[in-house]
């Protein structure tokens, strides 16, 4: 089962991507992040591994599983019967604008179970990580 959202920001891919790629900082602009502690030295890489915290669910560890840099990066967090893909796209847009998708999805025996328990929760999340992404990106493109 696969959660996604879509949203336009007026900002630069390169500042989206900065923004998006510098995960630690993400309880900075999402309430949805407790905190984010990189595992391994160094930008993010495919490899990489983070500890994630987040309010009404346990923390997980994700790898990072695809990147291509300036673009997107793909990550994964595996328990006992689930499989949890989380995915960020930046697209550029005419104008020096940028699209993002967010989308998370959930596989194996216990992941169809959490998607459908978690369904409502899960677009709650995409839906502030979305806003407060666009609110940062634009807050400082504009200069805030």
């Amino acid at each position: 089962m696969e959660q996604s959202i879509t949203v336009d920001i007026a900002a630069p891919p390169e500042r989206v991507w900065a923004v998006l790629a510098t995960v630690e900082h993400w309880p900075e602009w999402t309430p949805t992040v407790t905190s984010v502690h990189l595992l391994d030295n160094g930008p993010l890489h495919v490899g990489s591994r983070a500890r994630i915290s987040q309010p009404r669910l346990p923390e997980t560890e994700y790898v990072v599983t695809e990147l291509t840099s300036g673009r997107s990066f793909t990550w994964v967090a595996t328990g006992p019967g689930v499989r949890t893909t989380a995915r960020h796209e930046a697209e550029p847009l005419p104008g020096g604008r940028t699209r993002v998708r967010l989308s998370v999805s959930q596989a194996g025996w216990l992941g169809s179970v959490m998607g459908l328990l978690y369904r409502g929760l899960t677009d709650r999340y995409l839906a502030n990580e979305a806003n407060g992404l666009k609110a940062r990106c634009e807050g400082e493109a504009s200069g805030s």
